[in-house]
């Protein structure tokens, strides 16, 4: 099956076999690193907060893979200040860190929310801060602290505030209905940005995280949008004959690589977005498609099929020279970059058997990091340290999340229905 049949034939499986229904998502932790060190977070003093921020807060911690958390059961105490913790009750119980914190309730919808991080062996305070919140930020306030205690802890940037993008189907009586959906990184408090009877794909954040592209079907052909998402003003970018597919944002945000077969075969464009003027990049009778820009704007990588199989291929984002980049495997395909560019993720196929890996930029050297047999879509977390991707057993498409090394992994888990193509935001 040639890789153009291939990836009509995904759409349409994606399009029928999506069951009824979505829900905010449960996470799993499947595979943890085996340093993970020991952390407790206190649950917090409050005055009947709407929200149980220690707990958004220890969630967060626990399925970053990094820290062995402790149960609640387990504490000796339950201080809500580091003058009110007793260091050796804790250090018998070999914990190596540990948050307190207070939850006030100030009047007018507005709460003070204050922790400290202790450094349990050493009897002293790593991290503090006071911040003030309204009802509707806590969540949004436990994960700021989250993305603290993460950063100070391990020296690498936390992601528990960003967002998520994905699609999802559901069932009606007599038709479908499919959703771009945007959720927090745990999956909580999901929006629908578009809905539509007909197909929606390729959903692609803007690198500032206020609008995204994406492909909509509902006119009965391919047409690419952009969608503010504060607002919900959206402009219909591209509407080519044929195909118009695969939005990817440059990283100034004016431009738009995308596939478009206006010419004949499906080749790389960059569309600007102020003057609507499209820069052909690529000129082949194969498939080109799946394009992603570089971190310096300098290159665009793509997936075509010129040599035969899916392959990598870079071109200068001004136009230029074309250059395979993959060689190891029968199949490699939808490839981005790491935020600082020195790895490419992608899906890596042999056979029927379809895994994420990444391709180290300098040594060209590509690392499997999943088990397959049927992973796609992967995206990058703004900190570069997980790979968000689809799978499927069997019928049953859901998302995965890995770290960079392949040592930590998530499952996250709908109460109901499936989600496609996942998309990490900025």
């Amino acid at each position: 099956m040639s890789f153009f049949n291939r990836v009509l034939l995904l759409i349409v499986l994606f399009v029928l076999s999506i069951p009824n229904g979505f829900a905010a998502l449960t996470i799993e932790i499947t595979e943890g690193v085996e340093s993970a060190m020991p952390l407790a977070i206190v649950p917090f003093a409050s005055q009947s907060a709407p929200v149980n921020i220690s707990s958004v807060v220890n969630a967060d911690l626990e399925r970053s893979g990094y820290f062995k958390m402790m149960a609640e059961q387990s504490m000796p105490s339950k201080p809500s200040t580091a003058a009110e913790v007793n260091f050796k009750d804790w250090q018998s119980l070999e914990q190596n860190y540990m948050a307190v914190g207070q939850v006030v309730d100030v009047g007018g919808g507005r709460y003070n929310v204050q922790f400290q991080l202790l450094d349990v062996y050493k009897g002293g305070q790593l991290l503090g801060f006071r911040m003030t919140s309204s009802e509707a930020d806590l969540r949004r306030t436990a994960h700021h602290i989250s993305d603290l205690i993460f950063e100070k802890l391990t020296g690498k940037k936390g992601v528990f505030s960003g967002r998520i993008a994905y699609i999802t189907t559901s069932q009606g009586n007599k038709q479908q209905s499919h959703q771009l959906q945007v959720a927090d990184a745990d999956g909580y408090n999901p929006q629908t940005v578009a809905s539509s009877v007909e197909p929606l794909m390729s959903p692609s954040w803007s690198p500032d995280g206020k609008k995204i592209a994406y492909v909509s079907f509902e006119r009965k052909s391919a047409a690419i949008y952009v969608q503010t998402l504060a607002t919900g003003e959206r402009s219909r970018v591209a509407e080519f004959p044929g195909i118009n597919g695969a939005p990817a944002w440059s990283p100034d945000g004016t431009r738009l690589a995308l596939t478009l077969s206006k010419d004949g075969s499906p080749d790389i464009y960059v569309l600007n977005l102020s003057t609507q003027a499209v820069n052909k990049l690529t000129k082949n009778f194969s498939i080109d498609t799946e394009p992603s820009w570089s971190p310096d704007s300098s290159s665009i990588i793509f997936t075509s099929d010129r040599g035969g199989k899916p392959q990598i291929y870079m071109v200068p984002s001004q136009g230029g020279e074309e250059k395979r980049l993959t060689f190891s495997g029968n199949y490699n395909a939808r490839a981005s970059f790491s935020p600082d560019g020195k790895n490419l993720v992608m899906v890596h196929g042999n056979g029927n058997d379809y895994r994420i890996a990444v391709m180290d930029m300098t040594t060209r050297s590509i690392n499997v990091l999943t088990s397959g047999p049927s992973d796609e879509s992967p995206s990058f977390a703004p900190n570069g340290t997980m790979i968000l991707y689809a799978s499927k057993k069997g019928r049953t498409g859901f998302l995965s999340a890995v770290s960079l090394d392949g040592k930590m992994q998530q499952k996250l888990v709908f109460n109901s229905g499936e989600v496609r193509e996942p998309a990490w935001a900025p």
